[in-house]
């Protein structure tokens, strides 16, 4: 459990993180500070508007990616 809200900043990081990884197609920064992102090819692009967005959207990619590696504790 968080103690401290989601930044920009901490999205900004983690998403780019996960683009240059290659677990998402696209990533695009907007100019308010909003992420358009997109996980593969075929999946229909969001719009992260908030933080706390962004951060939920990382964890569901980081949940898939842990899910796909075998050998590593769940």
């Amino acid at each position: 459990m968080r103690t401290t809200s989601a930044t920009r900043a901490e999205a900004d990081a983690w998403i780019t993180v996960l683009s240059r990884y290659g677990h998402l197609h696209h990533a695009e920064p907007g100019p308010d500070g909003a992420w358009t992102v997109q996980r593969t090819v075929t999946s229909t692009p969001r719009t992260l508007h908030h933080p706390v967005l962004a951060l939920d959207f990382v964890a569901e990619v980081l949940r898939d990616v842990r899910r796909d590696v075998p050998g590593l504790p769940r």
